[in-house]
């Protein structure tokens, strides 16, 4: 049975488990499983560094929507100074250094261990977004959001809104085990190249005001 969620006044689908849905998900669970091994002597000296030089909190916990625009708590090392103000004026030295080298991303394994996420995916955003999606827009809200996707492999923050939800909803259509292969690889080399990491005078992007 499918599953459903209200988003900009329309429904959102969430596919039945396919044998695609349920490899990747046992191959979400491994790689991330893998990854937070791996990378463990790196939270750790992140985490000590962000406590060091920003204090309490050392994560940011947010909520977002997932798979069929339901929330979730996504988790993530905190880059910004408490307060008001510009994000791109609260966004620190440490914080702009980690987010350049996506470290700051690495505390979502732990919402792909837990199902929320997946390694491929449309990139998590803001709850606000839901009702300003356009039908075709929402349709990112068929899969489960990645801690990298399409978008990222394609322009990440430097490009346009409408183009980022083009590539969101392409994914959606033609994702496979190939192209998340694929994207895993691309994002190995986009990170090595720091392209895209945030638009011009933004801390990441512009906000989102709606694609109707």
């Amino acid at each position: 049975m499918a599953r459903w969620a209200v988003v900009n006044g329309g429904l959102a689908t969430a596919p039945c488990s396919t044998p695609y849905e349920v490899i990747k998900r046992i191959a979400d669970v491994i790689g991330a499983g893998t990854a937070i091994m791996l990378a463990f002597p790196g939270l750790i000296v992140v985490g000590a560094l962000v406590l060091m030089l920003m204090g309490h909190p050392v994560l940011f916990i947010h909520e977002r929507p997932g798979l069929a625009g339901r929330p979730f708590r996504m988790v993530k090392f905190r880059t910004m100074r408490e307060g008001e103000g510009a994000d791109a004026s609260r966004l620190t030295r440490l914080g702009r250094l980690l987010r350049r080298l996506s470290l700051d991303e690495l505390p979502e394994l732990w919402n792909v261990l837990k199902g929320d996420m997946s390694l491929v995916g449309p990139r998590p955003l803001l709850m606000e977004y839901l009702d300003r999606y356009t039908p075709e827009q929402a349709r990112r809200h068929e899969v489960k959001p990645g801690i990298t996707g399409w978008a990222q492999v394609n322009g990440r923050n430097a490009v346009t809104w409408e183009r980022k939800f083009a590539s969101d909803t392409w994914y959606v259509d033609n994702r496979s085990f190939w192209l998340d292969a694929g994207i895993l690889a691309l994002t190995i080399w986009k990170v090595l190249k720091r392209e895209g990491i945030s638009q011009q005078g933004q801390a990441t992007a512009s906000e989102f005001t709606g694609g109707r």
